[in-house]
């Protein structure tokens, strides 16, 4: 009898345990219905799950994870883990996206008389003839005396120019900055001897110190990979940041 109970007590023990690593919760739309078929994606793991019919995942995780919710028409959303979350329901709403209407090309209608309607539906012919030229004039190459400088006019030079970044990047380096920042923790920093006030600056000191990002920034997602050679990089750092100004 004794033994029985052991085992019951220790059966019950591993699921308390064990149902502490799972994140649960339910995602619905603005208009308070459930959402089936979103993906879930724990960013640290890169687990990901599907909601059921009723808008309800079960996903492993633990407090300090990033939970993103995608689906196709809706807001992507992020939810930060905290200790409130873990063992409680996540209730997520989705956002839908914004549709552009296409523009509506409104007509004149047919009044039935064919002098008007002609002039109405159908195009000048002075109209057309000047657009077919405009056409032609346009396909044809500009000829490089055209623009070339005349004598005594100052000519820009020509540079490399500089880069804006790409549009479509779903992060850029503040984005990054904090999730690294968040990621690693305050603690981590406060071991390397950097004060709270100046995490960001050293944060931002070690990318510009040619951290390669540029997948990170495009896909919004920093892997397990990313983070450990961002600290490999911070080590080969440290020393030059912690040196006066005159020596980096």
């Amino acid at each position: 009898m004794k033994l029985r109970l052991f085992f019951l007590l220790s059966f019950v023990f591993f699921i308390q345990v064990h149902a502490q690593e799972y994140l649960f919760g339910k995602v619905a739309s603005e208009e308070r219905i459930e959402v089936p078929e979103v993906t879930v994606i724990n960013i640290r793991t890169d687990e990901r799950v599907l909601t059921n019919s009723d808008g309800h995942f079960m996903i492993s995780g633990r407090q300090g994870d990033e939970l993103r919710f995608v689906k196709n028409g809706y807001e992507r959303m992020n939810k930060k883990i905290t200790k409130e979350n873990v063992g409680a329901p996540i209730n997520m709403v989705l956002v839908r996206q914004a549709t552009l209407i296409p523009e509506v090309e409104i007509k004149k209608g047919i009044t039935g008389d064919l002098k008007i309607d002609s002039k109405n539906l159908d195009r000048p012919k002075k109209v057309d003839k000047f657009t077919e030229g405009l056409a032609k004039y346009m396909r044809q190459k500009s000829d490089p005396r055209v623009l070339a400088a005349k004598g005594g006019e100052f000519v820009q030079p020509k540079g490399e120019g500089f880069s804006i970044g790409k549009v479509k990047d779903q992060w850029d380096d503040v984005d990054l900055m904090n999730y690294l920042s968040a990621s690693l923790g305050e603690q981590y920093f406060a071991d390397l001897k950097i004060e709270k006030s100046q995490i960001q600056h050293f944060i931002y000191y070690v990318l510009r110190g040619g951290f390669e990002r540029k997948k990170i920034l495009k896909y919004g997602y920093c892997s397990d990979a990313d983070l450990m050679r961002f600290q490999r990089a911070v080590l080969a750092r440290i020393s030059s940041y912690r040196a006066p100004q005159t020596q980096r």
